[in-house]
């Protein structure tokens, strides 16, 4: 990167931080985290560019910040938690807020690890292993998040054991598909969550983006979470798992 590339990524993550009044410490915290997934030897994202990621991994990230129950989270777990987009992110933006990073690969594990180190984020913590495997964090999640992870009937029967009643999940998604909203509320309905409902959001170089929000108004039903795989081999709305 030149350094005309090092003061744009950095002026624009000043200007983020103001937006979503951001601690003081967090531009430099997040452009450190660009530059972690820069140098990583693994491949933890196809988008490794900081200049790139700032829009891409960042600034979406940042757009759960626009969800009061994000805002106002004790505890957010982030499933798929990946090279940290939304939720190591999610950490820097709300210090006082608990984030897991649950993220089955052990490459990706290890890196997220390293990276709270680096970042020195007393807030953060990392399971390594999948959502239905956590049994120590059954009904103890304020929010879960998900990014590029799955369909949202799936999503659905990750989170709903994870979270507290009331708790909500947070799913990003790009432009909004009639049929998964269907086999989404399908399975809503059988795990005692709201229907996901869309919020707009601004998109990374305008693309289209949607958060959609899910409350859990009701007890999980026994028998959930499945065993490890389920969710997804039998989605309970009948999605592709996409």
């Amino acid at each position: 990167m030149t350094v005309d590339d090092d003061r744009s990524v950095l002026g624009r993550l000043t200007v983020l931080a103001r937006e979503f009044e951001l601690p003081a410490q967090a531009p430099a915290q997040l452009d450190e985290l660009l530059r972690l997934v820069e140098a990583s030897p693994h491949s933890l994202t196809a988008v490794r560019d900081p200049v790139a990621g700032v829009e891409l991994h960042v600034a979406d990230s940042l757009a759960g910040l626009r969800i009061d129950a994000v805002r106002t989270a004790g505890r957010i777990a982030d499933l798929g938690a990946g090279a940290g987009f939304p939720g190591l992110v999610l950490a820097v933006a709300l210090p006082e807020t608990e984030v897991v990073l649950v993220e089955s690969v052990g490459k990706k594990a290890t890196f997220l690890e390293e990276a709270i180190d680096l970042l020195g984020l007393a807030n953060a913590q990392v399971v390594g292993g999948r959502a239905e495997g956590w049994s120590a964090g059954l009904g103890t999640c304020d929010v879960v998040t998900a990014r590029a992870l799955a369909a949202l009937d799936i999503l659905l029967e990750y989170a709903a054991p994870l979270l507290v009643e009331g708790g909500v999940l947070v799913a990003w998604k790009g432009r909004r598909s009639p049929q998964e909203e269907e086999a989404a509320a399908a399975a809503a309905q059988i795990l005692g969550m709201e229907a996901p409902s869309p919020v707009t959001v601004p998109g990374p170089e305008g693309a289209e983006r949607h958060l959609y929000l899910s409350r859990k108004v009701g007890p999980t039903p026994s028998g959930y979470p499945r065993r490890e795989g389920m969710a997804r081999k039998r989605p309970l709305g009948g999605s592709t798992g996409a």
